[in-house]
């Protein structure tokens, strides 16, 4: 095997032996729910507040502390309460790092606002829809993940955002979308959801290339290469979260607008 093509995969066992046991922590959490489930969410929500903090703000030492901590109870808190009440919860962290912020205080704001709004996101699938139902969005990011990278490495080709993410071709985005898309055929067959399930799973597909590539700017403007070095072979939980931040935001707003689980159940509440 040349040189070459051994840096190519060099990564590969150790971010598949992190990745099993992130998987297998998870499906124990998702599978047991209630209050497991959402202090397993309130403390990759924190943690990844306390990365982002990090990247954004080296001048403050205490900062990220403060606000992983805040971002955590925040989303404690709202877990447990009506959404009506949840939801200025969610958003407290946000209005909090703006005075504790030296500098990067408004994309912190945005983003921490979005790691919350996602983990609460995956709170309502859970709690509402059940486990299967958050596996499937799950199984959509894994695959659009694992799809991509595999293609990506072995094709290669045209760059999708070359000056944010040098990696990231269009052979590896379009080979996430039909993965994403053949996890919604399937689930379309084994449940009661109809065919629309395939094209929603293909458009949380795009949203969660969107919050990686969200992601990598952020890296990019902070220089820095990994969120944190949390997860060999990873980087950060930000850094493996990234593609669920934009895949359960969106289909928290596209449970509005087409009702999920699509032809199941009603709008998102």
């Amino acid at each position: 095997m040349s040189q070459r093509l051994r840096s190519k995969w060099d990564d590969l066992g150790e971010r598949l032996l992190s990745g099993a046991v992130l998987v297998g922590l998870g499906s124990v959490c998702v599978w047991i729910g209630g209050t497991v489930f959402h202090l397993l969410v309130a403390a990759v929500c924190g943690m990844m507040v306390w990365e982002l903090v990090s990247m954004l703000d080296t001048r403050r030492e205490r900062s990220p502390l403060i606000l992983g901590v805040a971002a955590a109870a925040a989303m404690l808190v709202a877990s447990e309460v009506p959404a009506s009440f949840a939801l200025p919860l969610v958003l407290a962290p946000s209005m909090l790092g703006l005075g504790q912020m030296e500098r990067g205080g408004v994309t912190y704001a945005s983003f921490a606002a979005l790691i919350l709004l996602a983990g609460y996101g995956m709170i309502v699938l859970r709690d509402v829809y059940g486990a299967q139902w958050l596996l499937w969005l799950i199984l959509v990011v894994v695959t659009t993940d694992v799809a991509g990278y595999f293609a990506g490495r072995s094709i290669g080709g045209k760059l999708l955002w070359p000056r944010v993410s040098p990696k990231k071709t269009w052979a590896g985005a379009i080979a996430g979308w039909v993965a994403a898309g053949g996890v919604g055929v399937a689930y379309a067959m084994l449940t009661p959801a109809h065919a629309g399930l395939m094209g929603l799973s293909i458009a949380a597909s795009m949203a969660s290339q969107i919050g990686d590539i969200a992601e990598s700017a952020v890296k990019r403007r902070a220089g820095v290469k990994d969120s944190s070095n949390l997860i060999p072979g990873h980087g950060g939980l930000f850094d493996r979260f990234d593609g669920m931040l934009g895949a359960s935001v969106f289909i928290l707003i596209a449970g509005q607008i087409t009702g999920f689980p699509p032809g199941i159940g009603p709008a998102l509440p």
